[in-house]
């Protein structure tokens, strides 16, 4: 195996999910000052948006926002615009 191809800093890293609220224990090489605990161990702690805990692909559930009435109001304002 070649020596020096992989990242010193290659450690186990929290990754929280904001969403869902889940934790993920991954290796990684991603740089924090923040920690959090882990199954009573300390980890260094990346907080995240979405991941496979939460994104609908995965869960199956799907979020819709309440879009009615956008291309109307669109429309109007395209038309006050020409006036």
């Amino acid at each position: 195996m070649k020596k020096d191809i992989h990242p010193e800093d290659y450690r186990l890293v929290i990754f929280h999910d904001n969403a869902s609220g889940e934790d993920f224990l991954i290796s990684s090489t991603v740089k924090t000052d923040k920690k959090g605990k882990f199954e009573g161990k300390e980890y260094p702690l990346i907080d995240i948006e979405i991941s496979s805990a939460s994104h609908p692909f995965y869960t199956g559930v799907e979020k819709r926002l309440d879009t009615a009435g956008r291309a109307e109001k669109f429309k109007a304002r395209m038309e006050k615009a020409k006036k």
